[in-house]
């Protein structure tokens, strides 16, 4: 029975630092209102994509290294939130990578807000 527990215990001390590494990386102070999307993102989406705002390196640097499950990369790529709020709902725009509705409702149009803000090569830094 102590042994349950020491294991519980371990398991969920190990859940605590991965969701705190998990935002660690994120730019937009928690005064912002797009701060709730940046964590949203970094959790939901950060694997596959990168995005300085959020503190993620998921799309590969160079082509190379590529897999087919690297997002695009949102330094180098201006979205809308209507887009953003399409490629959630929708999986992408080419399908089959990205899961459907990867968050939904205000969570969905919180990631996009702070997609559509920072996103791109002249978008403002955090």
């Amino acid at each position: 029975m102590a042994r349950r527990v020491l294991i519980a215990a371990c398991l969920a001390a190990a859940a605590s630092l991965v969701v705190a590494c998990g935002s660690a990386g994120v730019k937009v102070s928690s005064s912002n209102s797009t701060h709730t999307g940046a964590v949203l993102f970094v959790e939901r989406c950060g694997a596959c994509h990168t995005f300085s705002a959020a503190g993620t390196q998921g799309s590969a640097t160079k082509v190379t290294d590529k897999e087919n499950v690297d997002g695009p990369n949102f330094d180098q790529r201006h979205e809308k939130v209507e887009d953003v709020l399409y490629a959630i709902e929708n999986g992408g725009f080419s399908g089959a990578i990205m899961p459907e509705n990867i968050a939904t409702g205000q969570e969905a149009r919180e990631i996009a807000e702070f997609v559509a803000k920072y996103a791109g090569p002249g978008a403002p830094k955090p």
